[in-house]
């Protein structure tokens, strides 16, 4: 017996899917942020020699912005630890204090904590709205004032305190 037209026979059975011919779609890349070197250590390289071949790579104004702000974080508090986290410079004294981007026009110093810091001089100009984290945006041609960035970290720092004692 014949089933009518239009109709789906089945048999009970489920049928296999077809294999897809298509390739797996590539990660996108943002349009905004300029390319990382590999992770610390990937490469045998400290996340010191990661940071400076960022700076390097970036060159012009955001490569000297970075590098600068770099010099006044190591200056502020010489016990700061460089790190390579999530493709970007970190740096840390017990704890996060700032992670340091480069955009296409600005380079953007995250303060982990910055919301419980005191800025007097209103450094923090992005990321105000949230209850953690507090940035600032440095565009072309603007300078930072040195001072007042280096009582920000040295605030950062001393917010993090010392590491508890294990008993």
């Amino acid at each position: 017996m014949k089933a009518p037209a239009g109709s789906v026979r089945t048999t009970g059975k489920a049928k296999p899917k077809a294999k897809s011919t298509s390739r797996p779609s590539k990660p996108r890349k943002s349009a905004t942020r300029s390319k990382s070197p590999p992770k610390a250590g990937a490469t045998g390289q400290s996340a010191s020699q990661l940071i400076d071949q960022r700076i390097l790579e970036l060159g012009g104004w955001r490569g000297e912005t970075l590098a600068r702000m770099r010099a006044l974080i190591l200056d502020a508090d010489p016990e700061m630890t460089e790190e390579w986290k999530w493709g970007t410079p970190v740096w840390s004294h017990h704890g996060i204090v700032c992670t340091g981007e480069a955009y296409t026009k600005v380079v953007k110093l995250t303060f982990a904590r910055g919301a419980g810091l005191p800025d007097p001089s209103r450094l923090f100009n992005s990321s105000l709205e949230g209850n953690t984290r507090r940035a600032i945006d440095i565009r072309e041609g603007e300078k930072v004032d040195a001072r007042a960035f280096k009582a920000l970290v040295k605030a950062a720092v001393a917010q993090n305190g010392s590491p508890a004692k294990k008993r």
